[in-house]
């Protein structure tokens, strides 16, 4: 689904309202009924990480750290059942599964006398029972079961989202009978970064010729897709050739403006594919 800047500012603007919940997708589905549910839910999930990113360093001072430490201790004193750090996430508009990384990285901190590896702090948020107390294993548990944009369990479910997307698109080419190589193929052979499948044989789709094609399951903004053209899209470009990145989630229309530079935005697989095959048959 493609929005123009204005709906998409539209949206953006409401998100920046409402607390980062699944109550708040609920209200974001009432108010544009139009939209996908799809399109909304990956809008919501990156407005939301971008109000994280900008306010990331005030939740990291030693002060900060310290006082949401204090408060959890506190809080479990007093009812060690309570959802304390769910709370005291959503109180101080910061995600639930990243306020249990900094309280359980002070806790380990304490307990060893030394700052754990990263390793180990992910280690015990993907699997809470490895945390040596039981009060702070189940307060990290409700935290990543209810952060609906951060955390193991989601990070699982992009990756299972985009690998189902790999595997729609692999499955579309080979029903057009179009000769590919894929990704994993392609690191195989020592390519560092690479599109999703390079096909062998070009085709043209909306009268640009295609030697790419790139899957995002995720909708296509301004920062994500800026972000994408710099670190992927020009280098296939420079390397491969010409190609098409589906954002299946849709994008903004106005950022599909590189196609004669060669780069073509779609929201789903290109129907009106043609091939060298078909050309030929028309002369």
């Amino acid at each position: 689904m493609k929005l123009s800047k204005a709906q998409y500012d539209e949206i953006a603007q409401f998100l920046g309202h409402v607390q980062p919940t699944r109550q708040s997708l609920r209200k974001l589905k009432e108010k544009f009924p139009s939209q996908s549910q799809s399109t909304l839910l990956s809008i919501f999930s990156q407005e939301y990480q971008k109000q994280i990113k900008r306010t990331h360093a005030k939740h990291h001072t030693a002060e900060a750290i310290e006082t949401y430490y204090q408060r959890y201790l506190n809080g479990v004193m007093k009812n060690a059942a309570a959802p304390v750090l769910l709370e005291l996430a959503n109180e101080v508009d910061f995600a639930p599964s990243l306020m249990a990384r900094i309280v359980l990285e002070r806790f380990l901190q304490e307990k060893e006398q030394a700052i754990p590896s990263k390793t180990l702090i992910n280690s015990m948020l993907r699997d809470p029972s490895q945390i040596p107390d039981g009060v702070l294993a189940n307060q990290v548990y409700q935290c990543t079961v209810n952060d609906c944009c951060y955390g193991p369990l989601v990070d699982c479910i992009k990756h299972a989202i985009g690998h189902e997307h790999e595997v729609l698109l692999r499955e579309m080419l080979l029903e057009k009978n179009l000769s590919f190589i894929a990704e994993d193929q392609l690191r195989a052979k020592g390519y560092d970064k690479t599109p999703d499948f390079i096909l062998e044989v070009p085709v043209a789709v909306e009268g640009h010729i295609i030697h790419w094609i790139e899957s995002k399951a995720s909708f296509g903004d301004e920062s994500s897709h800026q972000a994408y053209l710099q670190d992927q899209f020009w280098s296939y470009w420079n390397r491969f050739g010409p190609g098409l990145v589906i954002y299946w989630y849709g994008f903004i229309e106005e950022l599909d403006c590189h196609r004669e530079r060669g780069i073509l935005l779609k929201d789903c697989f290109p129907t009106d594919i043609v091939t060298l095959r078909h050309s030929m048959a028309q002369r």
